[in-house]
């Protein structure tokens, strides 16, 4: 979908932001950029949409230099979501989401339901929120609007410069949850740009630490919890790897759960727990603590589901008959 090859950026004065990265972003991925500040993660996705201009290398979507596009082709197919999200305060919250729309020339009775559409997919009743201006929203219901925008034109990419990092951990939380539910149901390309390892954990199907203007590792959450390829990721992780979300699920054997396995085809993206080698029940224990059904994967392909109460039911019988769960 997004290729990376050899792409350099180099600013006049001499100092190197990015250097000779390649990597691919996948189509319908949720691909999660982090590092320290200045590592060059918000050049990297700047330049996708020209925003930043490479010094060298090439960036192409479906095979194709970005370099080709016309400059509005490009951009209408990319949506942008910033930490600031800066809407129109003299628009309406509709008027705001169909801004693109309508410089596209999009039949106003199609932009009007899209619009509609949008604000629900992200909890925002039309009804109520529609007609409201920017300044009568909370900061957690400003960054949805934030969202939905973005996504009017119904754009194959989405880009994130940190959209959650100046709000409160609560709404922080809570939009993220929002952000995962929303891309299970429209499957676009996320590039995502994070200083928070918990959060680039918990949102990406995978993550790209960088420093220092180069890829230091590419890989699933599990693989940057489980197998960091040098001390920078393990200092980076702290103690993020304990958490939540996709990064802390227990490591279990297929053998240890194949009596508790159930298929199921329709949660493909939820969490994952990764099948590689073993891990305490407690581990277990602290995942179904914040989630009723752990889907269970084996390298890439999912092999079923587990649900708390019967897995739960099984180990207390375990325990009741003096085994080793």
């Amino acid at each position: 979908m997004i290729s990376f090859e050899g792409v350099t950026k180099i600013y006049p004065d001499g100092r190197t932001a990015v250097a000779g990265l390649s990597f691919e972003v996948q189509r319908g991925e949720f691909f999660v950029l982090i590092g320290p500040s200045g590592c060059g993660k918000t050049t990297v996705l700047k330049m996708i949409n020209r925003l930043i201009e490479t010094s060298g290398g090439r960036i192409a979507i479906d095979g194709r230099p970005i370099g080709d596009y016309k400059l509005n082709e490009l951009r209408w197919n990319i949506g942008y979501v910033l930490q600031q999200i800066a809407l129109f305060p003299h628009m309406s919250i509709a008027e705001n989401v169909a801004v693109v729309p309508e410089l596209m020339k999009t039949p106003h009775e199609e932009t009007d339901k899209r619009v509609e559409r949008l604000l629900r997919m992200v909890g925002l009743e039309p009804d109520v929120y529609r007609d409201k201006n920017p300044a009568e929203l909370s900061g957690g219901q400003q960054q949805r609007v934030g969202v939905v925008r973005a996504l009017a034109a119904d754009p194959d990419i989405l880009l994130m410069d940190e959209p959650f990092s100046a709000l409160d951990p609560v709404t922080r939380e809570k939009l993220q949850n929002d952000l995962l539910d929303l891309q299970r149901d429209i499957h676009k390309t996320i590039v995502f740009v994070t200083h928070d390892m918990r959060e680039a954990l918990k949102l990406g199907d995978r993550i790209c630490l960088m420093n220092e203007g180069e890829i230091v590792q590419i890989g699933t959450p599990a693989e940057i919890v489980h197998r960091p390829a040098n001390d920078f990721v393990r200092e980076f992780l702290g103690d993020a790897g304990a958490g939540g979300g996709r990064s802390g699920l227990p490591e279990l054997t297929a053998e240890d759960l194949a009596e508790l396995l159930q298929p199921d085809s329709r949660l493909m993206n939820d969490g994952a727990v990764t099948i590689a080698g073993s891990t305490a029940v407690s581990e277990l224990l602290r995942h179904f603590a914040a989630e009723e059904r752990l889907l269970v994967r084996r390298g890439d392909d999912v092999i079923g589901l587990l649900d708390r109460e019967r897995t739960l039911k099984r180990l207390a019988r375990e325990f009741e008959e003096g085994g080793e769960a």
